[in-house]
């Protein structure tokens, strides 16, 4: 029985530039990334930030949170979870290593709040 392999982000993006009919070096200068960066994170050598997976997105006219679930920076399981990450991941006032941070506490304290044991009822 074969099992069905979900395409890494690398894959992904290779498959999305290669069905836009877009060329490795077009896109690259499109999401405004070297073309060596870019072909590294397509074979997957390179884990872009969420800033370049966004100007990728904007360059292959897909959804950035498409990638950012790919590139596990974002888990699709709640909205209104989904919609905070995804303004934490927008705010161009903040640096990649302060989004990542901030993603890092919401992340725990939700974990915290489903499970009564640890949670000490402190609001």
């Amino acid at each position: 029985m074969a099992t069905l392999k979900v395409p890494s982000l690398g894959d992904y993006i290779r498959e999305q530039r290669e069905s836009a009919q877009v060329s490795l070096r077009q896109l690259a200068k499109t999401a405004g990334v070297s073309n060596p960066y870019l072909s590294q994170i397509e074979r997957g050598l390179k884990k872009p930030s969420a800033e370049i997976l966004q100007q990728i997105a904007k360059g292959l006219r897909i959804s950035a949170e498409t990638l950012y679930v790919r590139a596990g920076i974002l888990n699709l399981d709640d909205s209104e979870v989904r919609s905070v990450e995804l303004a934490i991941l927008a705010d161009s006032g903040l640096t990649e290593r302060q989004k990542q941070s901030l993603l890092d506490v919401y992340q725990s304290f939700r974990a915290a709040n489903t499970n009564p044991s640890t949670n000490t009822g402190g609001n």
